[in-house]
């Protein structure tokens, strides 16, 4: 079969593959590594596959068409995000227009919505795959009848069906990204060294928090870690793909939080003597005698939720982490050299202009190199989204009000102890508090040791001062 598999775009720079999807303020491109993995299933099973990163090239609604016309798909599957989701369903109603192909939409926006989004679409969408696409989608291509295919949803006589759920799969079985589809070089982000690639190294999170999307959502709470030896062969053929890389990140949600899956993977490294750097996520407590081994086999940034500066925001959202345990991992990691990036939210339940500092506080006495500071999001299918709509804190009416009308990140909430105004207030002010320290700023001069560093530097400052001066202008 024919498929086309479109990651759409939806205004210059939005980001549809972080976990907040939007125009970031660091300006962030990520690769479509969950949908690539897709690709491959799709292409293993013998169907020819053109994939399109509209998002990261910025091919708007003209290009698109003409690259469907060109390709007649019977199939055609697209990406969608709660604030991109009328423009998503655009594109389906394009494809079956122009192709009369079958669609089918993905992503954790119309796994929790499906109602509502076959409202929208009127007729242009066939079917919705909700949650772990990947063999749900083969089964839609391979032609089996909607009933007998678990984990999506139909309309049938003008009621939308839904059928059981997928079990979760067997991540060993997974095949390598398709990444022939798209150019490392697509893909900017101040943070890594460029060109990078990610790597999923496994699926699944333990950790109860509330604002967290993708894996109540879509991958579910149970960790499912590829097999080391398996995960350091990817490693290799990306390098053998791309040869130029200069680092792979592992995007995988908590890269850390099995013991014997990180040990795996590090000893596979050295066991190959691969001349490798690579950077992960990281949760603050984690096992922390890991990190000299880690250090050893090429690890050099560690992307941390540390979020809150006090506990009882840290409680509010569940994080299951003790501001003791983000001071200790912080020190720990700094004096064996890694770089490290910290994640702070504003806008917890009961936040007020108090605890806001703190957090900004809390970031400034942590030895960070870099940091990024948000509004915290909330999406529909998350315990945070149910509480907030509850108590009349959520701002959004539609959901094209997740985002500014330029894409840009916006604060959703609006508490009566912080309003939304204050909250906006506060994420600049943690921004600026950190990175215009004098200390900081040497600190930052110090760590620039090559020309690629200095292309980074230059990204993210002129990344930084486009959103500053945008807010200026309203």
């Amino acid at each position: 079969m024919k498929v086309f598999f479109l990651n759409p775009s939806f205004g210059k720079d939005f980001c549809r593959s972080a976990r907040w999807t939007a125009k970031s303020r660091g300006r962030v491109q990520r690769h479509p590594d969950w949908m690539l993995i897709a690709v491959a299933v799709l292409e293993e099973a013998g169907h020819r596959v053109k994939f399109l990163d509209a998002a990261a090239l910025n091919i708007e609604a003209d290009g698109i068409k003409e690259e469907i016309s060109l390709f007649k798909p019977e199939l055609f599957i697209t990406h969608t995000t709660t604030p991109s989701i009328y423009n998503d369903i655009s594109y389906a109603k394009l494809a079956k227009d122009l192709a009369g192909a079958k669609t089918v939409l993905i992503g954790p926006h119309v796994t929790v919505e499906p109602q509502d989004t076959f409202r929208i679409a009127n007729g242009a969408v066939d079917i919705i795959a909700k949650g772990e696409y990947d063999y749900t989608l083969r089964d839609i291509a391979g032609g089996m009848r909607n009933s007998d295919i678990k984990g999506i949803a139909y309309i049938e006589n003008g009621t939308v069906l839904t059928t059981p759920e997928r079990e979760p799969l067997n991540v060993n079985e997974l095949p390598f990204p398709a990444w022939r589809h798209i150019d490392p070089q697509w893909y900017r982000d101040a943070g890594k060294r460029f060109p990078f690639l990610t790597l999923i190294s496994g699926r699944g999170c333990f950790g109860q928090c509330t604002f967290c999307r993708d894996v109540p959502v879509m991958y579910g709470r149970k960790l499912r870690f590829r097999d080391a030896k398996l995960v350091v062969d990817e490693i290799e053929y990306d390098y053998k793909l791309f040869p130029k890389l200069r680092e792979i990140m592992f995007e995988t949600d908590t890269f850390t939080a099995k013991p014997e899956h990180v040990k795996g993977v590090c000893d596979e490294i050295l066991k190959r003597k691969l001349n490798i750097t690579w950077s992960c996520n990281a949760r603050v407590d984690m096992d922390l005698s890991l990190l000299p081994l880690m250090k050893r086999a090429g690890c050099r940034m560690l992307m941390v939720g540390f979020e809150f500066g006090t506990q009882e925001a840290l409680d509010s959202v569940k994080k299951g982490i003790k501001l003791e345990q983000s001071k200790k991992f912080s020190e720990a990691a700094h004096k064996l050299g890694f770089t490290l990036h910290g994640c702070f939210m504003i806008g917890a339940p009961n936040e007020n202009k108090t605890s806001a500092q703190k957090t900004i506080d809390f970031a400034k006495s942590l030895p960070l190199d870099t940091i990024q500071v948000s509004g915290i999001c909330v999406y529909p299918g998350t315990e945070l989204y149910d509480w907030a709509k509850t108590n009349k804190y959520l701002i959004p009416k539609d959901w094209r009000e997740w985002i500014s009308p330029d894409r840009e990140q916006i604060t959703l909430l609006n508490y009566p102890d912080m309003t939304k105004a204050e909250i906006d207030l506060f994420i600049d002010k943690g921004l600026k508090q950190f990175y215009f320290r004098p200390k900081q700023i040497i600190k930052m001069l110090f760590n620039i040791k090559t020309m690629s560093d200095i292309k980074r530097k230059v990204f993210g400052l002129q990344s930084f001062l486009d959103y500053i001066l945008r807010k200026s202008d309203k």
